[in-house]
């Protein structure tokens, strides 16, 4: 970095537009990062006024400085060491109120501060009126108005920035929590003039379907289904095209391999190259539509209704309504639904969401669950009928994977994570315009890329574990084989048999590879196939003795078995304990073998195949 001139730390509570400003700020001059000994990212950059450099810390998003969650035990620390040479507070004008607590505590650490109150365009649509000059009388510090998502007002910003900068003032003498909250009140309301406008009323409206006990749930399942059929939709062709690009350059890596020791090219080709390639073209399309969809959703200020929607049947867990939003993000990546989980404050609850966000399915699953509703379900059938019907039964396998993170979220907390749900307070946003070009930059960049080279670095070295299993021979035998003969007995009690538990052995790496490690076990070749169409899949799966209540154990199997070598891996860096994430594979995994075990007793018992 550039030789700096002053540091600036920018504080503010979740969804006052402190990122969009970081990012107006500094551009591309940024990077991210974890604090020192804490899984709480940041990002750092720096902007330049007037020929001098100055370095911008945005610190974790939080509603106090109490020290309750380590965002705010990050964003407490870092202000109070004096390192910032000026703290910019960022206030919602829309809500000035609640951002006003916030302001309020930090001008106890220190009295460097200027207070950025922003979203300035969207509080005049909604007929809010905020007096700056009014404002800064009642602080005693400077308070500049904002619009960072026009970038109206900048310039401004760092005018008073730099003059802030060298100035020193006394923090104020701390005060109550119950006087802090009557002061924030009295500003707020002797700077804001405010009356009810349309869009205000508009949203009220629409909280009252989104947010009610009776169209609350079925419009969140509407929704999360239209989000489920567009990504797998939406993810067919460019998957397609993906794997005849692959293909190509599998041809060109194989024309420069082609004086190499036979047994070179079969490792690096059909095993390290195709399996890696596999996984980045089943995995990429979906995250890249999924994500930015998702990210949408949350830009708009729907998710935090979610949580309000579930957080009663999470409390009748004994979890925490947040843990909802990680749910969400699990569809995604369950890694991510992990890392998500940092949003919640109190350690128990927050280990309960990391130990079942794998219950939820990701995106890894989805080509294999999607295959066998198609094939032994929907019946192959093609239109529009069999299309919503296959996405149906996809929504009904996600409802069952919830209902499962439910049920093992009570358990954990009756049994070793006990303790009664803790209350949190959960803010709803105003709906407002999502922005599509910073939505698409935040979700390509920050989740699929990242979940996608953590994938990647899994997919590698199995590939060569894979193709060594499929073409190593011992006693006229592949390892393959061995190991799902081996496995057979023990499969067949849960319905299923030893090809596909070998073949979710062998794709713990990465769960888009389970399918393709079935198709080469019953083919018998050394590396993976493809086949052209799901017809010849189910001629294929039907030949070696598949029914539907294979199809339905392999499902639920697929649903709740051990997490991915990916998620496995973030779970130990999250908690920092293998046993925990020792726990967090055990507990799927018993659940799933239970219910393919007790779904083949029944058939058995009452209606044999």
């Amino acid at each position: 970095m550039s030789r700096l001139h002053a540091t600036v730390a920018l504080a503010g509570n979740p969804n006052v537009g402190k990122s969009t400003l970081f990012n107006a700020l500094t551009g591309l001059r940024q990077h991210t990062g974890n604090w020192a000994g804490k899984t709480v990212a940041t990002a750092r950059g720096e902007y330049r006024y007037m020929g001098k450099t100055y370095a911008l810390v945005d610190l974790p998003g939080t509603y106090s400085l109490a020290t309750q969650s380590q965002e705010e035990q990050v964003a407490q620390e870092y202000i109070a060491s004096g390192e910032a040479d000026a703290v910019v507070v960022v206030c919602d004008a829309t809500c000035l109120e609640r951002s006003l607590i916030l302001a309020l505590q930090v001008l106890e650490l220190t009295g460097d501060v200027v207070v950025c109150v922003n979203l300035m365009d969207e509080a005049r649509r909604l007929q809010i009126d905020v007096d700056p000059e009014a404002l800064s009388q009642e602080l005693g510090v400077p308070v500049v108005a904002v619009s960072a998502g026009r970038e109206d007002g900048l310039e401004e910003l760092k005018r008073v920035v730099a003059e802030a900068v060298g100035e020193k003032r006394q923090p104020k003498a701390p005060a109550e929590p119950a006087e802090r909250v009557s002061l924030a009140a009295r500003y707020a309301a002797e700077v804001v003039r405010a009356q009810e406008a349309d869009r205000m009323r508009r949203q009220r409206r629409l909280d009252r379907i989104l947010t009610s006990k009776a169209t609350g749930i079925p419009v969140m399942l509407l929704l999360l289904g239209l989000l489920v059929w567009l990504t797998v939709a939406g993810a067919n062709g460019p998957s397609a095209v993906l794997t005849a690009l692959f293909a190509r350059l599998e041809g060109v890596l194989a024309a420069a391999l082609a004086s190499a020791p036979a047994w070179v090219q079969g490792l690096v080709l059909d095993g390290i190259y195709r399996v890696t390639a596999w996984v980045v073209a089943v995995m990429l399309p979906p995250m890249a539509i999924f994500f930015p969809l998702f990210t949408l959703l949350e830009d708009l200020g729907y998710l935090p209704r979610v949580a309000f929607v579930l957080d009663h049947a999470f409390q009748k867990a004994r979890t925490c309504g947040k843990q909802a939003l990680c749910m969400c993000m699990s569809l995604g990546c369950n890694a991510c639904g992990v890392t998500g989980c940092r949003i919640i404050e109190s350690p128990r609850e927050r280990l309960i969401a990391s130990l079942t966000a794998s219950f939820i399915p990701c995106n890894g699953k989805f080509p294999t669950l999607i295959a066998l509703i198609t094939i032994y379900f929907v019946g192959g059938r093609a239109g529009l009928l069999p299309s919503l019907e296959g996405a149906a039964l996809l929504l009904g396998t996600l409802i069952l994977g919830a209902a499962g993170a439910l049920g093992c979220s009570r358990l954990l907390s009756a049994t070793v994570l006990k303790g009664m749900p803790t209350s949190f307070a959960m803010e709803l946003p105003p709906y407002r315009k999502p922005r599509v070009g910073q939505v698409l930059i935040r979700s390509v960049l920050d989740r699929t890329l990242l979940v996608l080279g953590r994938a990647v670095k899994v997919a590698a070295p199995a590939g060569a574990v894979i193709w060594l299993a499929a073409n190593v021979q011992l006693g006229g035998q592949s390892l393959l084989s061995w190991c799902t003969g081996a496995l057979d007995p023990f499969a067949r009690l849960f319905g299923m048999d030893g090809v596909i538990l070998t073949a979710f052995l062998l794709g713990w790496p990465a769960n888009e590879i389970v399918l393709p490690v079935m198709l080469m076990a019953y083919l018998a070749t050394g590396s993976l196939v493809q086949l052209e169409d799901f017809t010849a899949l189910g001629a294929l799966l039907t030949q070696h003795g598949w029914t539907w209540v294979t199809a339905a154990c392999t499902m639920l199997f697929s649903l709740f078995h051990w997490p991915c070598a990916t998620t496995c891996l973030t779970l130990y860096k999250e908690t920092g304990s293998l046993k925990w994430t020792g726990l967090a594979m055990v507990l799927p995994t018993a659940l799933g073998l239970g219910l393919c075990f007790v779904l083949r007793l029944v058939v058995q018992l009452f209606c044999p195949v």
